[in-house]
C-alpha cells in the first residue's frame, strides 16, 4: 500500500492533484482546502496516503498533514460518512476544532458543515468522541502561513537541520512536515534530545 507520496505538484484541479514521484504520475484526491494549500506546479510536495482498494478501483487520498490523514480515516468508520463527505468535512473544518467539537458533542457547530445532519452529528460525537481528542490538543505545532508546520527555536537542533535540508536542496515546507512526522513518531521528549546527526538521519529517513 501507498501510505505517502514526496514528489512534484504536476497538476492541481477542484478535488484532485497529479503527483510526479520518479517520472510516474499519481492522481490524489483531496479535500478542496487540502488542494489550495499545495505548493504550485513544478513545486516539491510531500503527501501522506491512504489507499482505498475496491475490486474496481485504486484510489489515493491525499493529506498534508499526518493528523488530518488519521482524522479522515476515523471519520470514515462513523455510518454515512463515505469518502467524499469525510473530505468535506475536514475542507469546513481545521482537524483540531473538527476534533474539538466532535469531544464535546456540539451538535449545532458540526451541522454547518456540508452535508452533515443532526443524526450524523450525533453520531459522530458517540462514536468518535473518546478517539479524536488527542487530535484537539494544543503541543508543539503550530500555524505557519496557513499550514501546520513545528515550531522551530532560533540555535535548536530542529532548526539546524531544517537549515542543513534546505542545503541540500529539500524545500522548506517538505523538510518542516519530515521533522514533524519524527518529531511525532519519537514524541516530544525523545525529539528534544536528539543531536544533529542523529535527527537529520531520522528526517532522512522519513521522506525514503
Amino acid at each position: 500500500m501507498i501510505a505517502s507520496l514526496s514528489g512534484k505538484v504536476l497538476a492541481k484541479g477542484e478535488d484532485r492533484a497529479v503527483v510526479d514521484v520518479g517520472g510516474v504520475g499519481y492522481e490524489v484526491i483531496l479535500a478542496s482546502d487540502a488542494v489550495a494549500r499545495l505548493p504550485e506546479k513544478g513545486r516539491e510536495v510531500f503527501l501522506h496516503i491512504h489507499t482505498s482498494v475496491r475490486e474496481d478501483a485504486i484510489t489515493l487520498y491525499g493529506f498534508p498533514e499526518e493528523e488530518e490523514k488519521e482524522l479522515y480515516l476515523l471519520l470514515r468508520t462513523v455510518n454515512g460518512i463515505g469518502p467524499k463527505l469525510a473530505l468535506a468535512m475536514l475542507s469546513g473544518m481545521r482537524v483540531a476544532e473538527l476534533a474539538r467539537s466532535i469531544a464535546a458533542a456540539d451538535v449545532k457547530r458540526l451541522t454547518m458543515l456540508p452535508g452533515v445532519g443532526k443524526r450524523i452529528a450525533e453520531r459522530l460525537s458517540v462514536e468518535l468522541k473518546e478517539k479524536v481528542a488527542h487530535l484537539g490538543s494544543t503541543g508543539t505545532i503550530a500555524a505557519v502561513g496557513g499550514a501546520v508546520t513545528v515550531a522551530l527555536a532560533a540555535g535548536s537542533t530542529a532548526a539546524d537541520v531544517l537549515s542543513a535540508m534546505g542545503n541540500l536542496g529539500y524545500p522548506e515546507a517538505v523538510s518542516r512536515r519530515a521533522l514533524e512526522t519524527v518529531r511525532r513518531r519519537m514524541g516530544d521528549e525523545v525529539f528534544e534530545r536528539l543531536g544533529f546527526d542523529q535527527l537529520m538521519r531520522e528526517t532522512l529517513r522519513s521522506l525514503a
